[in-house]
């Protein structure tokens, strides 16, 4: 019951950035990391209702299912050391803090419209959300600041994690 309940929570998690490698991490030119932009009372609360909704801390906050969302918010965000195993390889929920703090806003509101992340990352929630949740989430991340470590690196499918990871089934056959 319990770990049906993490992996599923881990699922909606992904809303956000979840897989966001140590791959996507190099590949995006450094943004500014002295201009924190500013944060209103009522974008600070959109982000946190986007963040909560979407799931990103289900993923990206350790400990965060497991403690029915009861983790301080100066904790959230600083990625996990859980894999997520598949076909694909093996994948981290990466510090968003750290990848943000590496940013700025357009390149997040770019990267968010057009990236396709690893599994089992829903990139493409990414694209669904409007421009100003994208924002929102942005400003709110940047104000938390740069904490934490960053997550383990990507694993190609060929070679063996560190545990902890949990292993995705194969994917279902199309029907023919």
């Amino acid at each position: 019951m319990h770990m049906t309940r993490v992996i599923y929570a881990a699922l909606l998690g992904f809303a956000l950035a979840s897989t966001l490698t140590g791959e996507a991490l190099a590949g995006e030119p450094v943004g500014s990391t002295k201009q924190v932009p500013a944060l209103d009372r009522k974008t600070a609360d959109h982000a946190r209702y986007i963040i909560k909704i979407a799931g990103c801390n289900d993923c990206h906050t350790t400990g965060y299912a497991e403690a029915a969302g009861k983790i301080p918010e100066k904790d959230w965000l600083k990625g996990d050391g859980m894999g997520w195993r598949g076909p694909w390889g093996t994948t981290y929920a990466s510090n968003l803090r750290l990848y943000f703090h590496n940013l700025t806003e357009e390149q997040w509101v770019r990267t968010a419209r057009s990236v396709e992340f690893r599994p089992p990352m829903p990139w493409f929630v990414l694209r669904e959300m409007k421009e100003q949740d994208l924002r929102a989430i942005y400003r709110f991340v940047r104000h938390l600041g740069p904490a934490g470590e960053p997550a383990p690196a990507y694993v190609p499918p060929d070679q063996e994690p560190k545990p902890p990871f949990i292993l995705f089934p194969a994917a279902p056959q199309a029907a023919q």
